[in-house]
Order: structure tokens, then sequence, then C-alpha cells
């Protein structure tokens, strides 16, 4: 109880007990007047008796209670004087008004000063006149020497003999040993791992059967070896698959390396005219080694899809890739197609409605694998969409002789339509590309239960993961390729219209720049498929010529140009439009006609969005580098759309990637 609240108790009792002397005396007064001098004299001595007796307690109260906070003071000095956290009080200057004993010892050889300085700089608030204490206070982190702390306090205004200085109470809370408990448990977490041969059918049916043998011995040998360099398990679960497990230190170190094992494996003398070549997928994120394991192997369809000789790990919730340097190996084996021709028949005879979907802005190879696909489901009974948003100059010409044919007068859907026309059994088949957000219309992934992924770009991260079946071979030279191998394999064996033939001929002149770029033994097989169907080449030729305009555009933008790393073109389209796109892939092919230029891009303006087109005649892989802006595609093409409030900015933070990736490539 408080020492007014004491007093005011005692006080009201005297009071209502003189109050009752007072109306006794005076009932007794009033009966008998002779008895008033006594009465009064009563009174007198009762109430001096009541003063004296509330001085008394009053002055007992006083002297206990500050022997109590003298007490309190003694103590409270030898508890922060000798507690067991350094403790410090220092004003807003950083100058130390008083310390601990802990403090004094703990930190008599370390630059204190210093460091109490710039805590009270980088934590200067404003304290308040009125309540005398600021509303914020301090925590920070500091390392003096070998020693970590966690410092914590509170600003208040100091008193008038300290001129109002603001003071603060720090306390040091030393985290070196728990910090070093978390590291070791962060260093020594199980990391899961899966690392495939990715060319092994090749490699052996390219070397003879005695040589088997010792090449696999010797492919086997650099893994476990490389394995065994970091501490880590390698365990062989199948002809061409391991298991790994490492360390995160380990990791980290094998990080650091970038997968030497990629380039080590590549670098083997084997019998086999074929380099062998790894894909590597690790994973660290999960709660069980079970989950990691179940991580890696999605990871590994990743890297697989990207053309495989890569190495992948998840790290803070985002992908990061090692190697994919070399060109992709064609697979000679039709077996796949067949089994994907197949599987897709199926899902068309189970549904009664497809549509089929490209990227945004589509080109040829869009346009050409849509009306494979529709001609295959449209032999089939079927009620067949070919969603078809914007339009570009690449295309215009084609869609207008597709439409001459009343049905596909009625094929081509817009946004609204094909929003009004899909439900949950509508099969949707996604052609030339696997990226969730540049499908034309991405709403459409979400309104289905049936996604088809047919494509031949190197998987992203934000791939069609809802997809029941996925044809995706970097091998292949465009979309068209592969949609021709399944009309070629299917069992209801479409008759092709002239129209078809030639959308999707001209698809695969146009990834492969006339049969230049990207081609392989089953590009020209799929050519000749198409030539037997009847495909008019001189007609499809005469789809890329340029007018007048374009070619004068695309001169000034090679005209424009400028070289870096000696052979590398950037060149700019400042015109905007939707066709830039187009304008700007032309530009890149053509300047890669020019002697000593190795690789190309060309930026321009895009609906508001920054696209830029890359192309490379191998040496130089663009991907990589346009994979660092968001984008994809392949060693020898790709592209990006890039956000940015100017082109000039974008073409710098396009040439600080390429200066990354030739820094990469030297290390």
């Amino acid at each position: 109880m408080s020492k007014k609240s004491f007093l005011n108790g005692k006080a009201g009792k005297l009071v209502v007990y003189l109050i009752a002397i007072t109306i006794l005396l005076g009932i007794l007064c009033f009966i008998n007047p002779q008895y008033i001098p006594i009465a009064l004299v009563i009174f007198v001595c009762f109430a001096v008796y009541t003063i004296v007796i509330i001085q008394q307690r009053e002055e007992e109260i006083e002297t206990q209670i500050k022997e109590i906070t003298t007490s309190f003071d003694k103590v409270a000095k030898i508890a922060f004087m000798n507690a067991p956290i350094p403790l410090a009080i220092v004003n807003d200057k950083g100058m130390i008004i008083w310390n601990s004993n802990r403090f004094t010892d703990e930190f008599m050889e370390t630059d204190i000063n210093r460091a109490i300085k710039e805590i009270m700089k980088e934590h200067k608030v404003e304290v308040n006149n009125n309540r005398g204490i600021q509303d914020g206070k301090i925590e920070t982190q500091i390392e003096l020497g070998e020693r970590k702390y966690h410092v914590m306090g509170e600003t208040v205004r100091g008193s008038h003999n300290l001129k109002n200085q603001n003071l603060a109470a720090l306390y040091f809370l030393d985290e070196t040993e728990h910090l070093k408990l978390e590291e070791q448990c962060k260093d020594s977490q199980i990391c899961v791992g899966i690392l495939t041969i990715d060319n092994y059918e090749e490699m052996m049916q390219a070397i003879e059967e005695e040589e088997k043998p010792q090449t696999i011995a010797s492919v086997e040998k650099k893994i476990y070896d490389w394995a065994s360099r970091y501490q880590g398990l390698m365990i062989k679960s199948d002809r061409d698959k391991f298991i790994a497990i490492f360390e995160q230190k380990a990791l980290e170190k094998i990080q650091e390396q970038k997968f030497s094992i990629l380039d080590e494996i590549k670098e083997l003398n084997i019998a086999s005219k074929i380099p062998a070549t790894l894909s590597i997928a690790i994973s660290n994120e999960g709660k069980s080694n079970y989950e990691k394991y179940k991580d890696a192997m999605l990871e590994l369809d990743i890297v697989l899809g990207r053309g495989g000789d890569q190495a992948i790990v998840r790290k803070n919730g985002k992908y990061v890739f090692f190697g994919g340097r070399t060109q992709e190996v064609e697979k000679r084996t039709k077996v796949k197609a067949r089994i994907v021709a197949q599987s897709l028949e199926e899902l068309i005879s189970e549904t009664d409605r497809v549509m089929i979907m490209g990227h945004s802005n589509p080109d040829m190879d869009v346009m050409g694998a849509a009306l494979g696909i529709y001609r295959l489901a449209k032999e089939m009974g079927k009620e067949v969409f070919i969603v078809n948003q914007n339009t570009t100059i690449g295309i215009e010409h084609f869609l207008a002789e597709a439409r001459k044919e009343s049905e596909y007068q009625i094929a081509f859907i817009d946004k609204l339509e094909a929003l009004a026309k899909i439900n949950a059994d509508t099969l949707l088949v996604v052609v030339d590309t696997n990226k969730k957000d540049y499908v034309e219309i991405p709403e459409l992934l979400g309104e289905t239960n049936k996604i088809v992924v047919i494509d031949h770009h190197r998987r992203s991260t934000d791939y069609i993961e809802e997809a029941i079946l996925t044809f995706q071979e970097v091998y292949a030279s465009s979309a068209c390729e592969l949609v021709t191998e399944i009309l070629e394999y299917a069992e209801t064996q479409p008759t092709l219209k002239t129209i078809e033939v030639e959308g999707l001929y001209a698809g695969i002149m146009m990834d492969t720049k006339n049969f230049t770029f990207k081609t392989g033994v089953r590009t020209f097989e799929a050519a000749a498929y198409l030539r037997k169907c009847g495909v008019d080449i001189i007609k499809v030729k005469k789809m890329f010529q340029s007018d007048l305009e374009m070619y004068n555009k695309i001169s000034d933008i090679v005209g424009n140009s400028d070289v870096i790393h000696e052979s590398i073109a950037i060149s700019t389209y400042t015109e905007p439009g939707n066709d830039a796109n187009i304008i700007c892939a032309k530009a890149a092919d053509e300047l890669l006609t020019i002697s000593d230029i190795t690789a190309s891009f060309v930026i321009g303006n895009q609906d508001g969005k920054f696209c830029i087109s890359g192309r490379s005649i191998g040496e130089i892989n663009v991907q990589l580098i346009l994979e660092k802006l968001g984008g994809g595609g392949h060693i020898t093409l790709a592209g990006a759309q890039v956000e940015g409030p100017s082109m000039e900015e974008v073409k710098q933070e396009l040439i600080r990637k390429i200066d990354e990736y030739f820094e990469e490539q030297q290390n």
C-alpha cells in the first residue's frame, strides 16, 4: 500500500470516530446542558490525539520509504554493476556515461567506443520533449574481434544536469556460440541429388561391344571421384542414374566450383565419338529426405527439358543453373514420338472439344503446329478451335489465306470466345511454349483439367506443371517438326490440306533459318514427309520475303549496331508497335551474316514492353544470357521481354548480363 492510500484510510477511520463521539456528546449535552464543558474538553482531547497519531504514522512511513528506497538503490546498483551481461549507458554522441563490470572486462581490448558511436549514429531518433521517452528501440548486430553481439536498448531524455541529452541503455548479448551452432547445423543439413548420364544410349550405340565395360567404368569412376572429393555419397540406382547425398557446406563448395564435373566428364577420352554429358539436380528444401528426393526429381525434369548437360539447385525458392554450354544431342529414336501420338489420340477421343493455343505474339511455328493438331482432332470428329488474340506481320498473310476456307473462318477465336467455350473437360493443347506467363491467354490454363504441351524450347522454371501430357524435345528444330512426327505416327493418319502442309513446312523453315541452324536428321525427315504431302516449297519461301519498307527498317537497325566483346552486335529498334518482335528477329538474323559477328541482340519496343531477340552461330549461348533477363530459348536462338524505364537502360542491363556471361565462362 502506498503512503497516500494508507494515510487516507487511517484518517478516514479517525474522522468517523470523531464524528461519532461528537454526536454522542451532542446528545448528552442536549439532555443535560451542564455536561457541555466536559464534552468540549473530551472533544478537544480526542481531536488533538487524532492529529498527533496521524503525524506520528506519517513520520514512520516516511522513514520506512526512505530506508526501502536507499536499500533498493544499493541493490539495484550492485545488480547492474555485477550483471552477467555487459551493460552501458551512453549519450546520443556515443560517449559512455556508465558501464557495468562485465562491460569493462569483456570489451577492455576491443574498439567498443567506435562500435557504440556507429550504433547511436544509425539509431538516431528524436525524443518527445513533452513525454521524455522516444517511441523506437535500438536493436542491431555488431562484431568485435571474433565475438558477435546482439545489441538492444532504448533511448530516454536525460535530466537537466545532463543538458537534456538523449541517453540510451545498451545491453550486449553474446551470440557467438549460438551462431556457430546455427552455422554448424546449417552446414550439416543433408542435400539429396540425382545425377543422370544424358546420352547413355547414344554412347553405347557408338562404341564396340568389347569397349563398353571400360567406357562405363571410366565414366562411373569420374562420378564417384567427384562425389568423394566433397565427402559425398554416390549410389548407382540404374545403369545411367545415380543418387547423391551431400552436406550443405559441400554443396556450397560444389556451387563455387560451378559443378566442375560437367566439364570433367566431357573431357574423358572414351571410345565413343559422342562425349558423355550429365544432368544433375540437387535439392536442400524439404522437411524430410524423401521430400528433398521428390523435389530433386522435379528439378531433374527441368534440366532434361532444357537439353541436359546442366546442373540445377533450388535456392531460396529460386532455381540456379550451372552449365548448359553445349548443343543438344539429337535423339535418333522415334519411340517417344509414337507413344505421344497414341496418347494424344486417346486424350482427343475422350473429349468433345479441343482448343489449341500458342505463345503471345504468335509466329509461323505456332500457326503451323496449331493447324497440324487442328487437322488431327478434326478428322477424329471433334469440335476444334485455334485461339488467336493477336496478329503479327509475320503471319498476317498466312492467316488471310487460311480464312479463305470456310472451316477456318470459324476455327480462329479470340479471348472472349475462348473463355466462353472452355470448360473442365476441354482438351487444351499448348504449342511452341512451356511457360505459363508466355501463352497467349494465361487464364485458359486454369479453366481446364486437360492440358497438353508440345514444345521444343528449353524448359523454364515457370513451366506448365498441370500438363497431363508433355512432348518437349529440345533437340527438335521447331514445334512444327514435333507435330509433323505426331501426324506421321498417328493411327488416324489425317489427310492434310494444302494450307496446313504449308504452315508446318513454313514453321520449320522459320525456326531453322532456311535449314541452317538447329537442323538434325529428323528435321529433314519431317520436311521429307511434308514434301510427300505436296508442299509447294517455292510458295512457302515467298512467305518469308520482306517488302521494301521492312527491308529498309532492318537495314537501319543493322547500320546502327554496336559491337562489344569483338564479336557481339547489339542494336535497337525504336519505333513502337506489335510487330517489333518480328522486325527485331529478322534484324538479329541479318546481323549474323556479317563476318566476325558470332552473336547478335536487337531490342525493340512492343506494346509498352521491350522485346529482345538474340541469335548466335553456336559459339555463344544466347539462351543463358537472356535467361538472366527472364527470357529463354536455345543456344542459338532466344528471346526475352523486359520492363524498363527506357530502351537505353535495357540495353545497358543487357550489356551487363553479357559481361557476366563471359566472366562465368572464364571461371
